[in-house]
């Protein structure tokens, strides 16, 4: 920087700095009037805006002059803006427009003192509009800059306070009706709708995100891992559970539990224990998902193995231990009694002939001992069937 252009930037920064409340007056009103985010006051008060812009103009000013500095540092002074605006919610492309018009606000102040300049100073006018922009996009670049750091610091902090309300919710304490309003608020739900609770059973250090497919699908969800599982909230709305069964066999890629749909936001710890209790009735590794009013028998079940472990005892044994034809005496067993003990609507389930599946009902009543007309008889083989198929 020669020696005559450095005394022409002191000369004009002296000169704004001697009215800067004037100057500063005039940047507010210029973005404002350019800034529908500012204009409105929602975000940002004036008595907020005029005060950094003054600030800000001080050090700008100072700087782009090589002045002695009166009100800190234009970096420090550049961050805290980033920062605050960033906290207050105030988008960054309305910032740096702001920043833009106060540096065309500070050129046009500045053209008054440059008009009719003496010859040696006039090629001297284009460096010193350059080192004015250099000063306005240096300020800009630190405040975005700090801008986006406090933004992702802002998102990290509302993600683990989001995370933190869904366990308290799962692990009962949506009963506290303050926990109940404050997890509501922060993973923005209401406090009643139609809600369900699913858990999978997959390797938390790679959970599946269903969440993209659910919204597409119309249904809102928020998940997390838990312990040894990954659990999620889905709003279902209007939404029929089926439906997200649906999505959930498609994409999740898990074994998976889902609770019955329920309306209070506070029961969600209730919903969580029988989405587990779904879970519970499916093999390990695959990859079926249930709703749990499709596997109510199952559920009970699976929480007493003995109890399992005689109905197989007392309605199948004969047939589970009588070799290759076992299978298929079950299978044909499942479909007779699923078609209402119909011997002709089993066989189009089966696709075979009528005597067929008659022919197998006998075998597989001389194999346990009880008649297939008898209606205990029924009611056990369609227990045990289900037994048969609680993972052990």
């Amino acid at each position: 920087m020669t020696e005559g252009e450095s005394a022409l930037r002191r000369r004009l920064a002296r000169t704004l700095l001697a009215d800067i409340d004037g100057l500063t007056a005039k940047v507010v009103a210029d973005i404002r009037a350019h800034s529908s985010a500012y204009a409105s006051g929602r975000l940002v008060s004036v008595g907020d805006l005029r005060a950094i812009c003054r600030d800000n103009l001080v050090l700008a000013l100072e700087d782009f002059g090589g002045l002695p500095s009166s009100a800190g540092d234009i970096e420090a002074a550049a961050t805290e803006t980033g920062r605050r605006r960033a906290e207050q919610g105030m988008p960054l492309d309305s910032v740096l427009h702001a920043y833009r018009r106060g540096g065309r606000v500070i050129w046009q102040a500045m053209t008054e003192p440059l008009r009719g300049p003496a010859a040696a100073e006039q090629d001297l006018v284009l460096e010193v509009a350059g080192a004015l922009w250099e000063t306005i996009d240096r300020f800009s670049t630190v405040m975005s800059d700090a801008y986006r750091l406090t933004q992702l610091e802002l998102h990290h902090r509302q993600d683990s306070r989001r995370g933190a309300l869904f366990e308290a919710l799962l692990d009962g304490r949506g009963s506290d009706p303050a926990v109940a309003a404050a997890a509501a608020t922060a993973l923005g739900l209401p406090l009643r709708d139609r809600f369900a609770v699913v858990v999978v059973d997959q390797n938390p250090a790679a959970p599946p995100d269903p969440g993209p497919a659910l919204q597409a699908a119309g249904m809102w969800s928020f998940w997390r891992t838990r312990a040894e599982r990954y659990a999620g909230i889905v709003r279902l709305g209007s939404t029929e559970p089926y439906e997200l069964t649906a999505v959930l066999r498609k994409e999740l890629g898990g074994t998976a539990g889902i609770s019955p749909p329920f309306e209070e936001l506070a029961t969600a710890d209730t919903a969580r224990r029988l989405a587990e209790r779904a879970l519970r009735t499916l093999a390990p590794g695959s990859g079926a998902v249930a709703e749990l009013d499709e596997r109510l028998v199952q559920a009970a079940l699976t929480d007493d193995p003995e109890i399992s472990d005689r109905l197989l005892a007392r309605y199948l044994e004969g047939i589970l231990n009588c070799g290759a034809e076992g299978p298929v005496l079950l299978e044909t067993l499942r479909a007779w009694l699923d078609a209402g003990c119909s011997a002709s609507r089993a066989a189009e389930e089966l696709y075979c002939h009528r005597n067929t599946v008659l022919n197998r009902i006998i075998r597989i009543a001389e194999l346990t001992g009880w008649s297939p007309e008898s209606g205990e008889a029924r009611l056990g083989w369609a227990l045990a069937l289900r037994a048969a198929e609680v993972p052990r």
